[in-house]
């Protein structure tokens, strides 16, 4: 213990020297070796000294250092195009939202009524609360990995790799099933794509989407720009003359008849926070965005409306004009489009769909590739997945390597896996905004340029809305989800015990 406290000491030491004089310095990685850092960038100039020189209390952890000051060692980060205000609005709003695609079910399975509810409160009790927690802790720590190097300084090692495991595991869920998806959209036009072609056009999605993203951010803007305007037009189309068309009460029924109440609103509530997930995770590529503290709260004051308009518009107009609830199923916005609007909407639709499921994989890509890279430069996997793009500056091999994965597993029909997902990624969102309140507990003199609004109940609010919708969602999802889920969550502590060993062989 006395060890660690020196070692503390000496990174305060080393901090303050760093005020003075602005050049590298030597700090301490874990407390045990030293490695050379770059400069401590703007995000540590506002960091405050500690009240006291022990090692609990209210100085500053380890941790904290480590996370404000680990930044990429290789010298590469000048060929990073950083991403502006105007892409990373399109790059978030095309990782959360992308468009409406994939609520259909919810429909049926919560009812008419309690699926528009849905989209209308947990916003309230999810997304937003989960934003807040985003914005105030990028513009604190702005460092590459994000919600992962936050909760490594709020909990410790463990529970921080946790958070990088868990994010990064869940993608590959995610990431084949856009591939897949957008193949299945795609076969609508192209009856002939089937078997081994299916698989193959699905490998080509995912290795053109990887080409996007090692580019680096400001391409994978540029896409999202390019394919979210033409997600936009069918939709914002099909809310128009379904709005000229309205002859029933959405509302009605209010769940489905007959159906245990219970399970209607745990299921859809499941589905409801998979829709409205991954406000944090753009958190990862904090020093690939042009003044992240000041962009991201933006980012976020502009996307979280957007994508409830999104999500509540086309499902409002839809089920006013057709009133035919019992018959949605994923896919159905297309079926709807051509009820409302004719042929060259539904074929508009269906096309847009296609393109939201490209949109998603484009950003599922950038976000989740941060983490391997991240982790690797604090010791966790291995050192080549730190390497950066001579050119572009990207972590060039996490991504291959991680679209590899999602090549390998595109040949699956994952939508029932998403269950699965959810268990992972409420995970990752509870430790994200844990995180939040034990580092205003552990640090509270930490420069916040942004903080959560209403002080004391604000910061309760921001924990327990989450913490209370996970538990509901998990106690009410599918057995399917209840089975795998747990096992897919257990995997993250024997990933860390084989990591530590790595580690202990090297050293």
């Amino acid at each position: 213990m006395q060890g660690l406290c020196a070692a503390v000491k000496r990174k305060r030491s080393s901090l303050s020297l760093s005020r003075q004089n602005r050049i590298p310095h030597e700090v301490l990685s874990d407390g045990t070796t030293q490695s050379n850092r770059n400069e401590i960038t703007s995000a540590t100039e506002n960091l405050p000294e500690p009240v006291t020189e022990s090692c609990g209390g209210s100085g500053w952890s380890e941790e904290i250092l480590t996370a404000v000051s680990a930044k990429p060692r290789n010298g590469s980060r000048s060929a990073l195009e950083k991403a502006t205000l105007f892409y990373f609005v399109f790059v978030m709003y095309a990782y959360t939202t992308g468009g409406p695609f994939g609520l259909e079910d919810e429909v049926t399975t919560s009812g008419p009524g309690l699926t528009l509810i849905f989209h209308l409160f947990i916003p309230l009790f999810w997304c937003i609360p989960v934003s807040l927690v985003a914005a105030e802790l990028t513009t604190a720590i702005p460092v590459e990995g994000g919600f992962y190097r936050w909760t490594r300084a709020g909990f410790g090692d463990f529970w921080g790799f946790l958070a990088g495991w868990w994010n990064w595991s869940a993608s590959f869920l995610l990431g084949s099933a856009y591939a897949v998806l957008f193949t299945d959209y795609l076969s609508f036009f192209f009856p002939a794509i089937t078997g081994w072609k299916h698989y193959l056009v699905a490998v080509a999605v995912v290795a053109m989407i990887a080409w996007v993203n090692v580019r680096g951010i400001k391409m994978v803007g540029v896409v999202s720009i390019v394919l979210e305007i033409f997600i936009s037009l069918p939709i914002v189309a099909l809310c128009a003359i379904a709005a000229t068309k309205w002859r029933h009460n959405p509302f009605s029924p209010l769940i489905p008849p007959h159906t245990p109440s219970f399970q209607v609103f745990g299921v859809g509530l499941a589905l409801g926070l998979w829709l409205y997930s991954g406000y944090e995770q753009l958190s990862s590529v904090a020093e690939e965005v042009d003044n992240p503290q000041r962009t991201y709260p933006r980012a976020l004051a502009l996307v979280v409306p957007l994508s409830i308009a999104t999500y509540f518009l086309p499902t409002l107009f839809c089920l006013a004009a057709l009133g035919n609830w019992s018959e949605w199923h994923t896919g159905y916005f297309s079926v709807a489009a051509q009820a409302i609007g004719g042929r060259w909407l539904g074929f508009s639709m269906t096309l847009a769909a296609m393109v939201t499921n490209l949109a998603l994989l484009n950003a599922t890509v950038l976000t989740s590739t941060r983490m391997p890279s991240s982790m690797a430069e604090d010791g966790y996997l291995p050192r080549v997945f730190t390497e950066k793009h001579p050119r572009y500056g990207t972590p060039w091999i996490a991504v291959i390597v991680s679209s590899v994965i999602y090549a390998l597993l595109a040949f699956h029909t994952l939508t029932q896996l998403l269950t699965v997902y959810i268990w992972l990624r409420i995970g990752v969102t509870v430790l994200t905004v844990l995180a939040a309140w034990r580092l205003r507990q552990t640090v509270p003199e930490l420069a916040r340029p942004f903080r959560i609004p209403w002080g004391k109940a604000g910061l309760r609010y921001v924990v327990i809305a989450p913490l209370v919708m996970s538990v509901v969602a998990l106690v009410g999802s599918d057995p399917f989800a209840r089975h795998w889920g747990p096992l897919a969550v257990g995997l993250g502590p024997l990933a860390y015990l084989a990591s530590r060993k790595g580690m202990a062989k090297l050293k």
